[in-house]
């Protein structure tokens, strides 16, 4: 199987490399500094493949803070905002599509 840092990335317009932090799942992005954020505004925006690469192979370093990353595509709303570009991206930043059923707690 090829390693995901290895397959051509098709880069159509903006990009954030995006993943889920490991402790707790939550949608995380890789900011400028080279850190995570789970701001989506505080991600560094890329429109260049070699770029993505870079940030992608730091991301894949940090197996135990960061699962997953890959790019995402994200634009600009009308007042200037960075959004997420499709509709998985969407569903990952809100949660289920669906109201989840309730666990019990255990007594």
């Amino acid at each position: 199987m090829t390693s995901p840092l290895d397959q051509k990335l098709r880069i159509e317009g903006l990009v954030v490399v995006t993943a889920n932090r490991l402790r707790d799942g939550a949608v995380i992005y890789r900011t400028a500094a080279g850190g995570w954020s789970a701001d989506l505004a505080d991600a560094v925006i890329l429109d260049s493949e070699l770029d993505v690469k870079k940030l992608l192979a730091a991301a894949a370093k940090e197996g135990t803070l960061a699962v997953g990353a890959y790019a995402a595509p994200v634009e600009h709303d009308r007042d200037g905002r960075v959004v997420p570009g499709n509709l998985r991206e969407v569903i990952r930043r809100s949660g289920p599509t669906f109201e989840l059923p309730r666990v019990p707690a255990e007594t």
